[in-house]
């Protein structure tokens, strides 16, 4: 039921929370993620019957959770946190959204605007700082009656290309205020690119000999596969995952496709080598991890570069080359227009790796490789194992558009969250949240939501005992095999029960010889599954 409506002297107005809801229900948004205190209680009061709750356990998932289902849905997600402390327990995934161009819309509770010249209890100093920079735009309206229109430009803002995290504090008092009900208003949230732009990437690309395409992110947030796989056929392209990219953009198992760049400056441009020109498409030119070889050229000797991206600041940061902004579909639509027919050449093939054995203890390539022939081409992968990630390209493939999502900020704890928002955001589709026993113990409070909804989601548990990324990560940096590194074991943690106690069906397996039955099993079940393996 729909809560009282406010009044003034000869003038019916809604409050402050009724058109929050109807304006929310206007865009397509009747589910919020949260995790309530006492400054948000005036705003969930009579919420209406059409109206969804999902309540997480802490607010990093909530936010987690959000991000998947935003990113799944394509549309904004909203998101309910408890004032100061609710904000700071969720920093680590807003700033995941964030890098992740999730857009969500965050509404922060606040202490009573008459008792704030007090600091009260639960005050948030300075509310609209506490987020920044990893938000969009952030504000506490200076009236109760400007929080309505403060969240309609929240809702635009995060949809606009690039998209991402916005926040609005509200006062616990300003929600039973009236209001004057919102007019109609419409914000347009694609950028076109540059014709003339366009135009001379054609002519670069018609007068090259030898194209790569690098593929990110952007290229599934717009919906290019399509036309990416057709500009690389007409461009006769070797084709690349750009470092790090958080979603796939391009068919893995593609002939074009020659593999994932690393995130090294060397490593990048010996992979790049032999061609002329360089096209990045929805992604930065590039994300590095290793510091070292980043001075100089970006690119192999006589390479160009040209990057066609969605997001403004990434074009002007672009390190070399020519950068255009704007929606990477339309973008590459134009190119595709007259763009002159080129001669056949014959592109490698990259090399199949060879095919794991069962082992003990058991390797991750024998895992990932049972559940490449087990799933379905059209299921979700959510990935947060950072170990794993390597094997996983060679031993999982992606092979349809909006079937896979990790974080592009590098923190953990985004993994099983998202696994649960991207299930409530495709009940018909099935979700494989593949999963590090360190990343897990993240938000692992993640399992109680999925049991309550329901989520198809099959939590794999790839458990190593350790933070082995940080142990392979020291290897990188040059440090000896042998050399003590404290904090990185994490013996003794039994996530079969830890799923059980949430109300999920939890199994464990120590043999290769159980794999391929127990992931059959679990990917038939209707709700949610942990499987804990152990792996070398």
């Amino acid at each position: 039921m729909n809560s009282p409506v406010a009044t003034v002297p000869g003038l019916a107005w809604p409050s402050v929370r009724d058109t929050l809801y109807r304006f929310m229900r206007s865009v397509g948004c009747t589910r919020i993620f949260g995790n309530p205190g006492s400054t948000e209680l005036p705003m969930l009061r009579g919420m209406p019957e059409d109206f969804e709750y999902v309540l997480g356990l802490q607010e990093a998932s909530v936010v987690g959770m959000a991000d998947g289902h935003a990113q799944a849905t394509g549309n904004a997600a909203f998101v309910n946190l408890h004032s100061a402390a609710g904000v700071g327990n969720a920093m680590g995934n807003i700033y995941t959204a964030f890098k992740n161009q999730a857009p969500l819309v965050i509404i922060a509770g606040q202490q009573s605007r008459a008792i704030q010249p007090f600091d009260p209890y639960l005050h948030s100093r300075a509310a609209a700082e506490l987020p920044r920079p990893y938000v969009k735009w952030s504000i506490e309206p200076a009236r109760a009656e400007d929080v309505p229109l403060a969240i309609r430009k929240a809702y635009h803002i995060a949809m606009q290309q690039p998209r991402g995290p916005v926040l609005v504090s509200v006062p616990a008092d300003d929600w039973e205020r009236p209001c004057a009900p919102l007019l109609p208003a419409v914000a347009s949230c694609v950028v076109a690119p540059d014709a003339a732009s366009l135009e001379e990437a054609r002519r670069l690309i018609e007068a090259s000999a030898r194209v790569a395409l690098v593929v990110g992110a952007g290229v599934d947030r717009d919906g290019a596969w399509p036309e990416v796989v057709r500009l690389a056929e007409a461009c006769q392209a070797a084709v690349f995952a750009a470092p790090m990219a958080a979603r796939a953009g391009f068919p893995e198992s593609h002939p074009a496709f020659q593999g994932f760049l690393p995130a090294s400056a060397a490593a990048i441009r010996a992979q790049l080598r032999g061609h002329d020109l360089v096209l990045v498409l929805g992604a930065p030119a590039f994300t590095y991890h290793i510091e070292r070889d980043t001075e100089g050229s970006h690119l192999p000797d006589g390479a160009e570069l040209v990057m066609l991206t969605d997001d403004a600041e990434a074009a002007a940061a672009v390190p070399q080359g020519r950068a255009i902004h704007g929606n990477v579909r339309l973008g590459v639509q134009q190119l595709l227009q007259g763009l002159a027919g080129r001669p056949k050449r014959e592109i490698a093939r990259r090399p199949a790796p060879e095919p794991a054995r069962g082992t003990s203890p058991i390797s991750v390539a024998y895992v990932l490789q049972t559940l490449a022939a087990l799933r379905d081409p059209h299921d979700i992968i959510v990935e947060e194992a950072p170990t794993a990630r390597v094997v996983m390209h060679q031993y999982l493939p992606i092979l349809e558009p909006g079937t896979f999502y990790t974080m592009a900020s590098g923190g953990l704890g985004y993994g099983m969250p998202a696994a649960v928002g991207v299930a409530l955001a495709q009940p018909q589709r099935r979700v494989i949240c593949l999963i590090g026993d360190g990343s897990s113990m993240y938000s692992i409070q993640s399992l109680w939501t999925a049991a309550r909804h329901g989520a198809r989601v099959v939590f794999l548990v790839l458990n190593n005992g350790r933070y082995a990324a940080l142990k392979r990560f020291a290897g990188v940096l040059g440090y000896a095999a042998d050399e003590r590194l404290p904090g990185i074991e994490l013996p003794g943690i039994d996530f079969s029960a830890l799923a059980q106690a949430q109300g999920c069906f939890g199994e464990k397996v120590d043999r290769w010889e159980r794999i391929e039955a127990v992931l059959a099993q679990a990917l038939q079940r209707p709700g949610p599954t942990l499987i804990d393996v152990e792996v070398a």
